[in-house]
């Protein structure tokens, strides 16, 4: 009978702390859904097949707002883990309804897609889907899947900008350090990065970010972090620290950012809560698309 590594045991008492617990977050009046606000469609498919992850298949969603004209190309948000985003935890589209309705952001499209679903799981830890394979591993790779195989898909049938001010992407988690590498390694195709808890940490190398954001000339991005007390510290890193050193570095080199951290865990309680503001700071002055 093989030994159990000490440190997973404590990586599993680290993850029910971190992700259990009352936090004192709830959503505001802005993501809730009001009488006389125009509400976008939530679209669902099924991707069953890519050319950059081979043998892997999804869900994803997409979010139409009632305001979209063919004519006018709309801009464009995605989220990794796209499934938790549309939840209670965060209301994205109802916040998406809200804030166009307000014209606190342009006509924007929601691609909310969700990782594949075989793979070959987290280091260390194992399991059985593709999420940190994709989402942590730094490189263009998940940056060409979504350029070349769902933009493309999408862009048959809506109109998209192709300014890349005008999108933005975002996730949690695994899902945060894939956001910010999709617009670190093309800033040609999307410029705006929400990181909410952000895997900073030595899973596939991610640890390696805040040195070189010191060291390379800045890209014209503007980042939001994300991050809490009670985030995760296991064999991979600490999160409170790493977001911390990525804060520090983006402000090194002249990023326009926000860092945001509170008391929250490894949840979305925190950055949903407040997502309204988040998205208003994101698009700021773009409102007029």
């Amino acid at each position: 009978m093989s030994k159990i590594n000490p440190w997973l045991a404590r990586d599993r008492a680290a993850f029910e702390a971190s992700l259990g617990g009352a936090e004192p977050y709830a959503l505001g009046q802005g993501s809730l859904p009001h009488d006389g606000v125009p509400r976008g469609e939530v679209l669902a498919f099924r991707w069953l097949s890519s050319r950059v992850y081979p043998g892997t298949a999804r869900d994803y969603w997409l979010y139409v707002p009632q305001q979209y004209r063919a004519a006018r190309a709309a801009s464009l948000m995605v989220f990794q883990d796209g499934g938790l985003y549309l939840g209670p935890l965060v209301n994205a589209a109802t916040v998406f309804d809200n804030l166009i309705h307000q014209g606190a952001m342009p006509p924007t499209l929601g691609l909310f897609v969700d990782p594949g679903d075989t793979g070959p799981g987290t280091p260390l830890y194992g399991g059985s889907d593709n999420r940190s394979f994709e989402y942590d591993s730094l490189g263009d790779r998940y940056a060409r899947f979504l350029i070349d195989e769902l933009l493309p898909e999408i862009g048959r049938r809506y109109n998209i900008t192709g300014d890349p001010a005008g999108r933005g992407v975002c996730g949690i988690s695994s899902g945060g350090i894939c956001a910010f590498t999709v617009a670190w390694e093309r800033p040609d195709a999307f410029r705006k990065v929400v990181s909410h808890c952000g895997s900073f940490a030595n899973i596939r190398g991610g640890d390696a970010y805040p040195a070189l954001i010191r060291r390379a000339d800045p890209k014209p991005l503007r980042v939001f972090l994300q991050s809490g007390a009670r985030d995760l510290d296991v064999v991979f890193g600490s999160w409170p620290l790493a977001n911390q050193q990525m804060a520090a570095a983006l402000a090194y080199a002249g990023y326009d950012h926000q860092f945001v951290f509170g008391a929250g865990g490894h949840t979305l309680a925190h950055g949903g809560a407040i997502f309204l503001d988040t998205m208003r700071w994101l698009w700021r002055d773009y409102a007029a698309g």
